[in-house]
C-alpha cells in the first residue's frame, strides 16, 4: 500500500520538473501559460512534479505547446531517449527528416 504523505517520484514528475527548470520558468508561471488558473497554478504544478497527482494527457499536451517539446519526452523512461525526444523537438521539419535519415542508415 502507498503512502500518501510520501510522493513517488514518477517519470512525468521527473520530466515535468526537467523541461520546466531548462527554461527556468517557475511552476506558477508555467501552469498559467498551460492554461491553469492563477490562484491555483503554483499549488497545482507542485502536486504534478512532486509525484502526489498526475497530469491529464491533454494538460500534459498543454505543457509541451508552451514549452515547444514534443508530449512523448514526459512519458519517456529511458534518459538518452528523452534527450533526443528534445533534441527532435528543437529542429525543423527539414532537419528532422535529415535526422531520421541518418538513425536509419546507422542501424543498416
Amino acid at each position: 500500500m502507498s503512502n500518501p504523505t510520501h510522493p513517488k517520484n514518477t517519470i512525468i514528475s521527473r520530466r515535468l520538473r526537467q523541461a520546466r527548470q531548462s527554461r527556468d520558468l517557475s511552476q506558477d508561471r508555467l501552469g498559467v501559460m498551460a492554461g491553469l488558473e492563477e490562484s491555483s497554478s503554483s499549488a497545482r504544478m507542485s502536486r504534478y512534479e512532486s509525484g502526489i497527482h498526475e497530469p491529464t494527457y491533454q494538460f500534459v499536451e498543454a505543457i509541451a505547446k508552451v514549452l515547444g517539446i514534443s508530449p512523448a519526452f514526459f512519458y519517456c523512461a529511458d534518459d538518452r531517449l528523452a534527450e533526443i525526444i528534445l533534441i527532435y523537438s528543437g529542429l525543423s521539419e527539414t532537419k528532422r527528416k535529415a535526422l531520421l535519415q541518418q538513425a536509419t542508415k546507422i542501424t543498416e
